[in-house]
């Protein structure tokens, strides 16, 4: 199948905003796709690589040759050419990969060309979300969409799940269970205003500890251990005391969810960062072990001994889980009857400096890959008053309004602006469609992509901590930043200063 197609099928779904006509669009291409090529060309369409990483950036691709007058590119070439580049490495591996990327762009057209930016970088962002590709898979290969729902949530990959749909139809996807060493999609909280209202959306619940560690799924067959991350990367060589801890426990097989976090001596968590940068290295384990332990606490088991749980009520789970893992590698929990005694597990969580907690249905399923509503998720929240300073063009439904804000704080001690990220999240279709007509007003300049305004409309953004970066100015950027409203009633000089932010830094870190 050409790449050209694909193209095609990615701008028709960025075109519009209606889901059906996305999952037309999206069907059309995956049927025309061969079984041999269709876990590359489902990935490409997601906006991803089969590979996941090449070696890739923004950087390799400022220059590139002149565009393709015809396409010629098939999707099972491009795969390929991931593959070759993904492969190099050692003396000579950066030019070998310029000349590979600069060989790979001469045969695309123009509009091939920008597909591919948009996938080598994870910005494709044209509006093929997961639950759209599930119902296009399910659509092109005239399955259930709930046989394919499942398969994605025990396989973990798309790709793979509509080339078994493709090859083999229902039994293709019959084909796939809960397999130990074999990741699969982690199940996800949704967020919940406070704890009242958590209860009255789950009872009877648990109230979990929330902790900000990184999470890891954990397989064991006998002696052989495996450790996963959110995003089903391997990364058992990193942790050498997750996998002694898995060793230690009394199974033969097992599949356990929980979290990795670096603790400080009094047993308060270490800033999310250094957890991320220890989980994050490859070299010197054995010395960063004893300079940055981290602790593995479990909440969840998937299977133990030949039996799998997914499908058993979180009551059952849990009562399988302390069975095997002692108290102290789990994370902390309790029962609660009333808003009131899930308050004080909430307090007691804050107080030990973790995030805030998980109310979890003590009857629901696991369910994989799915943000459902088992499991609610409450944190305190933390705002800020911040200026824009510019905004991107958005993608897909939000094409045509002006949707990714920059923003910033007011510099400490003197003037102008200090830029803390950008964030698309929290904004309805009236807020978009009020900034844009708002920020072309106060248009300073603009290029392909943003719009660059005069520093003047406030907003007031939530987020969940502060984290260093070196990415801004002022080395700093907020994490999970939401717009909650705008405030067209403050004045610039009135948004937070740098040191406001700095001040919630150690609080929300």
């Amino acid at each position: 199948m050409l790449l050209s197609e694909l193209v095609a099928a990615s701008e028709a779904v960025r075109a519009t905003s209606a889901r059906l006509l996305k999952v037309d669009a999206l069907a059309a291409a995956i049927g025309r796709l061969a079984p041999d090529e269709a876990a590359a060309g489902v990935a490409f369409l997601t906006g991803e690589l089969r590979q996941r990483q090449i070696g890739v950036g923004w950087a390799s691709l400022r220059e590139v040759p002149a565009a393709a007058a015809e396409p010629s590119l098939t999707v099972g070439e491009l795969d390929a050419a991931c593959e070759r580049i993904g492969a190099l490495a050692g003396p000579g591996s950066q030019a070998q990969r310029r000349a590979a990327l600069a060989a790979l762009f001469a045969r695309a057209t123009e509009p091939e060309q920008r597909f591919l930016r948009g996938v080598l970088t994870g910005e494709l962002r044209q509006g093929a979300q997961a639950g759209v590709m599930v119902d296009a898979v399910a659509r092109a290969t005239d399955l259930p969409r709930t046989a394919v729902r499942r398969a994605l949530m025990l396989r973990g990959d798309l790709g793979a799940v509509a080339a078994a749909a493709i090859a083999d139809g229902a039994a293709g996807l019959a084909a796939f269970g809960l397999e130990v060493g074999r990741p699969l999609q982690p199940m996800l909280a949704a967020p919940a205003a406070d704890v009242a209202d958590a209860l009255a959306r789950v009872h009877p619940a648990a109230v979990e500890f929330k902790l900000d560690g990184a999470r890891v799924q954990v397989h064991r067959r006998d002696e052989e251990v495996a450790v996963f991350t959110r995003s089903l990367d391997d990364v058992t060589a990193r942790v050498p005391e997750v996998v002694e801890a898995a060793l230690a426990l009394p199974a033969r097989s097992l599949v356990l969810d929980g979290e990795v976090i670096a603790l400080a001596p009094d047993g308060r968590p270490q800033p999310f960062q250094v957890t991320a940068a220890r989980l994050g290295s490859r070299r010197a384990v054995a010395e960063l072990r004893h300079t940055v332990p981290l602790t593995a606490l479990f909440f969840d088991v998937l299977h133990v001994d030949g039996e799998d749980l997914l499908d058993r009520p979180g009551a059952e789970r849990f009562e399988a889980l302390a069975a095997l893992v002692p108290e102290a590698q789990r994370v902390p929990r309790g029962e609660a009857e009333d808003a009131a005694g899930a308050a004080a597990i909430f307090d007691d969580a804050l107080a030990r400096g973790h995030e805030g907690v998980v109310v979890k249905s003590l009857a629901a399923p696991y369910e994989a890959g799915r943000r459902g509503a088992g499991w609610l998720k409450v944190k305190p929240r933390h705002t800020l008053d911040l200026v824009v300073l510019a905004a991107e063009w958005g993608h897909g439904r939000r094409r045509g309004w002006l949707s990714n804000l920059h923003l910033g704080a007011r510099a400490t001690g003197g003037e102008g602006f200090v830029m803390l990220g950008k964030t698309f999240k929290g904004l309805t279709d009236a807020m978009l469609e009020w900034q844009t007509a708002k920020l072309l007003e106060l248009e300073a300049a603009r290029d392909e992509w943003t719009v660059h305004v005069r520093p003047e409309l406030v907003v007031e953004i939530a987020f969940d901590g502060v984290q260093t970066s070196p990415r801004y100015p002022g080395g700093v950027a907020l994490r999970f930043a939401r717009v909650l409203r705008h405030r067209p009633d403050k004045r610039a000089e009135e948004a937070d200063t740098l040191d406001a932010v700095l001040a919630v830094a150690p609080r929300a870190g």
